[in-house]
């Protein structure tokens, strides 16, 4: 399945009888734009009937003239209907790509009413009943890689198929992550009864994996999923950081062998970023890898753990230091699920929100700058402000990791800061909220910086603005800083046994540089942090 850009044109596709020509009329007068058929086109530009052509061409023919008049519309600001049968052309397929596309689609009995007795359309010459089911079974696949949108259009008004295609791609923003397995965050509100369905198709299996907060919420995704013939199983694991265990991963493991998970089947991971983390590696590593789709239910999950593709358990030597890079088929951001979050975690999530900001998007800076006297403004989620931050906070993850998908260069730029809240979450058994230690670890870095003629005072006053601002801490005295560097000495980021850190530059850019342990003590004591 596509991406959801809700952009015109709009195509729409779907078998012959589906109602393509009444929905783009109606759904054109809706929009306030043009409606525009490619069957007329075709009629228009050769002059004569869409039978003729078939009579006196062939199908073939008929399909190169699709072809032209698809290439004519591709830059209208149109709602345009496509002949059923257009999808079947690689050429067209390359076409529609990255294209709103809405396949209507219908019962099969329901086809069978709308089109007998009509012989304007040649490939339903005859048996209607027998050619509709060969054209379906033809052309499903199709449908499926092209389609962004999908609707169902019964016996009932058309009215209703137009308003479940408003009400699916009227608010959606799509970010893609490029790469060798190139994959779509969806970012709007009300997304997941709509889109999820578009990639779980029927027929197949999925395993559905969440902690217990989410509980109630499952159970209606699992039962919608399930009215469409998916078969699911659900496997709750133990809230926070505490499920991200081998032993948790060997449940996952055991769920996904009795609901017979196979290749072509799915593991969904719906929850925060602990959630997203576990269900990653249970995907990557069962059968080898299987499909993943992240669902975040947590503002942190949604600006950090559930895009980039990493997954990985905690053990004893550290946090995530067993894991895998899994690109996941799909992530889908849905922000009215951040209605019921508690404020502390929205709170806590702004740190990691704010450490985008610094090391890529001055414009996240500038926006919390102008609302620091009110913060709870930017993280209502009905307000006009936190879905900007998402939106922002993704994309600079979306830049980094479509250039540096294994964390071998550019992608190190994320971890601002996560060199000591690493460290201070394993000391602290990771009872710590990852934001509010990211908070304390961005203002060390800061510290260090401006120790090295890096950043003035005033760069450093500004960190500790914005993470008091949404009442992070900006220290930490839970620890000697030797017992602190003997934990970051595991950090990911060492090379050689040399500390490495990401710095910013006098310009805003963000470094990597090798640090000596001794030029610790004077940045660790501004927050907190003594050696004795």
């Amino acid at each position: 399945m596509s991406a959801i850009p809700a952009h015109l044109p709009i195509f729409l596709v779907g078998l012959p009888g589906a109602g393509k020509t009444r929905v783009a009329r109606l759904l054109s007068e809706r929009l306030g734009v043009p409606c525009e058929d490619t069957d007329e086109i075709v009629v228009r530009t050769q002059g004569r009937p869409v039978t003729d052509i078939f009579r006196d061409e062939g199908e073939a023919a008929f399909r190169e003239y699709e072809r032209q008049a698809i290439e004519l519309v591709l830059n209208h600001r149109s709602v345009i209907s496509l002949g059923g049968g257009a999808v079947t052309s690689p050429q067209v397929r390359q076409l529609l790509k990255g294209q709103t596309v809405v396949f209507i689609d219908a019962d099969h009995d329901e086809l069978v009413r709308r089109t007998s007795g009509k012989n304007h359309r040649p490939l339903l010459a005859g048996d209607a009943d027998a050619a509709l089911r060969r054209l379906r079974s033809e052309r499903a696949g199709y449908y499926d890689e092209v389609a962004t949108i999908r609707v169902t259009s019964d016996s009932g008004p058309v009215e209703r198929v137009v308003e479940d295609i408003m009400m699916t791609f009227s608010d959606v923003t799509t970010l893609t992550v490029d790469g060798p397995a190139p994959y779509d965050v969806l970012i709007g509100h009300s997304l997941v009864p709509q889109v999820l369905t578009h990639y779980v198709p029927g027929g197949s299996r999925t395993l559905i994996v969440h902690p217990p907060a989410v509980a109630e919420y499952v159970d209606q995704i699992a039962d919608n999923l399930t009215r469409q013939g998916v078969e699911v199983a659900v496997m709750e694991h133990p809230d926070g950081e505490s499920g991200k265990t081998s032993a948790v991963a060997e449940v996952g493991w055991q769920a996904a062998a009795e609901a017979h998970i196979g290749r072509r089947d799915t593991v969904i991971g719906i929850g925060g970023g602990a959630t997203t983390d576990l269900a990653g590696f249970i995907a990557a590593t069962w059968l080898r890898g299987v499909d993943v789709i992240q669902i975040p239910t947590t503002l942190l999950g949604m600006v950090d753990a559930a895009v980039g593709g990493k997954t990985g358990i905690n053990t004893p030597a550290g946090k995530n230091l067993v894991g895998s890079f899994h690109t996941p088929r799909v992530v889908i951001e849905d922000v009215a699920l951040l209605d019921t979050l508690p404020s502390q975690q929205m709170r806590s999530a702004m740190g990691e929100v704010i450490k985008c900001g610094f090391i890529a998007d001055r414009a996240i800076i500038d926006l919390i700058r102008d609302h620091i006297e009110d913060t709870a403004v930017l993280i209502d989620p009905h307000g006009l402000y936190l879905r900007e931050l998402v939106e922002r906070s993704v994309a600079v993850k979306v830049r980094v990791v479509s250039s540096d998908l294994k964390e071998s260069g550019m992608r190190e730029i994320l971890n601002y800061g996560h060199t000591l809240a690493h460290a201070i979450e394993r000391q602290e058994n990771f009872t710590w909220r990852h934001g509010d230690a990211v908070a304390v670890g961005c203002i060390f870095a800061a510290e260090l910086a401006h120790a090295r003629g890096m950043l003035t005072d005033e760069d450093v006053q500004l960190h500790r603005d914005l993470f008091s601002a949404f009442d992070l801490p900006v220290s930490y005295s839970g620890a000697r800083l030797d017992d602190l560097v003997q934990i970051m000495k595991l950090d990911k980021k060492v090379r050689n046994g040399e500390l490495r850190f990401v710095l910013l530059d006098g310009s805003g850019h963000p470094v990597v540089q090798v640090v000596d342990p001794e030029q610790l003590r004077i940045p660790a004591s501004k927050v907190g942090i003594h050696a004795d």
